[in-house]
């Protein structure tokens, strides 16, 4: 909004003036001054179809023009039924059941509380620990934010948040030793958690918590190979159960429909929302394991959580659309294209940039690391805020991307996130790759001269 134009809303950022979103098609978004800009992150890794797709516009206001809303208390609706069936047919092993709701920090919300209430329902009501990771990212809400390693994020509200152990993320670039490769590595991992469960007696264990490919903290962090099916035997061996986040990372977004199908591994809860819905209607959903479903339908039958507006008609209807255009046009096989397309673009601008220390990711899915000297892996100054300085250097060229700090430990590092819409030409990847290449540069020059 400009000066003369005072907002009413309670933006994020009040110090800055935001330009005014009035269109998107395709890729593109177009501000209220006829600027373009090239969304290459999705929003938040959201817009995977795109912006304006007409299947899915036509399926909302099919919905709509039936039904808008009807509480879950009262009702269920045909397109949340509809919704549920294929997400279920093409889950992970196991899975039985989806329980929507409006996006993912109310996803692992839920799981928390379902992974909870299990164990409460089978007898064992002195469970009560999570261990997650540090440098992840669950979402804002208090239980999201308490099992997040967002630094930056949970420092001011730490009185709220309940206690919660966090171990090493699987962060390849920065944690593996010289010596040791990569299984040996994610190997360490590995122990560090086993040794987290033993101190905190694996009686008392609830679930470990992950991000299946590490988001938006640490800018994309894939797990290194036989991490997480080991992960999954430790957690077998004590009877803990493991949520997966892929809120950001799954729906196709790194060339398989759940990122978990790359590791080989099932979890007992998983955690989707963005990809889902592609940005078109607030939606989020946890997909439960059978054995869990039925431990509660057994048990109190019920589960002891809600909010209004769980499994929306017209979100699931969005969701339903989306869903439909991803398998029917081939848009996961797509992702893999296209994915390895992006990837030889960010090699042939970066990969001997003097500042650009990691170029990771998977798919659709990519974040490049910033740092002063490549041998050293020494990072910028955090009062520098590179990562904000690329943002307005990219905004200015018509090009949306997801910068964030803290990359490191949560003050020091910066990174950049890309998560272009699936429906992204090679084209338009050559134009994203470029456009960001003149935005790092022109932001560090800025740096230096301040």
């Amino acid at each position: 909004m400009s000066s003369s134009s005072p907002t009413r809303v309670f933006h994020r950022h009040l110090h800055h003036d935001l330009p005014v979103a009035v269109s998107g098609q395709g890729i593109s978004i177009t501000d209220s001054t006829g600027k373009s800009y090239l969304d290459a992150s999705g929003g938040a890794a959201v817009s995977c179809l795109g912006h304006g797709h007409p299947d899915v516009i036509a399926a909302m206001h099919a919905q709509i023009d039936k039904l808008a809303y009807a509480h879950t208390s009262f009702f269920t609706t045909d397109v949340a039924e509809e919704l549920a069936d294929l997400l279920i047919r093409s889950a992970p092993e196991g899975m039985s059941h989806a329980y929507f709701v409006s996006g993912g920090s109310e996803a692992v919300e839920a799981a928390l509380k379902m992974a909870r209430q299990y164990f409460v329902e089978i007898g064992e009501p002195q469970r009560r620990h999570f261990i997650a990771r540090r440098q992840s990212y669950h979402g804002n809400t208090l239980g999201a934010l308490a099992v997040g390693g967002n630094a930056w994020r949970r420092e001011q509200f730490k009185p709220l948040l309940i206690n919660v152990a966090h171990v090493a993320p699987c962060y390849e670039y920065r944690d593996r030793h010289d010596e040791e490769s990569s299984e040996q590595y994610g190997q360490r991992l590995v122990a560090e958690l086993s040794e987290t469960i033993e101190q905190l007696g694996p009686e008392n264990v609830i679930a470990f918590v992950a991000e299946t490919v590490g988001g938006a903290t640490a800018g994309v962090l894939p797990p290194v190979p036989g991490y997480f099916r080991s992960v999954r035997e430790l957690c077998d061996r004590h009877g803990i159960l493991l949520i997966l986040d892929e809120v950001m990372c799954g729906m196709g977004r790194t060339g398989s429909l759940h990122a978990c199908e790359q590791e080989g591994v099932v979890p007992d809860l998983i955690t989707i929302a963005k990809g889902l819905g592609g940005g078109y209607q607030p939606i989020g959903a946890v997909l439960a394991q059978a054995r869990l479903v039925d431990t509660f339908r057994q048990g109190s039958g019920l589960f002891q959580h809600g909010h209004t507006y769980l499994g929306h008609a017209v979100a699931c209807a969005a969701a339903l659309a989306v869903q439909q255009v991803i398998q029917r046009d081939g848009l996961l096989e797509q992702v893999k294209a296209r994915g390895s397309a992006l990837h030889t673009l960010l090699q042939e601008a970066f990969a001997k940039h003097p500042h650009v220390g990691d170029i990771r990711g998977r798919g659709l899915f990519w974040g490049l690391e910033f740092v002063t000297d490549r041998a050293t892996k020494q990072w910028f100054e955090p009062a520098l805020k590179l990562h904000a300085r690329i943002k307005k250097e990219a905004m200015g060229r018509g090009l949306m991307v997801y910068p964030m700090g803290g990359t490191v430990d949560g003050r020091c590092g910066d990174h950049v996130l890309l998560a272009p819409p699936f429906v992204a030409s090679e084209a338009e990847l050559t134009q994203i790759v470029e456009r960001l290449r003149l935005s790092i540069d022109a932001a560090i020059r800025s740096g230096r001269s301040t």
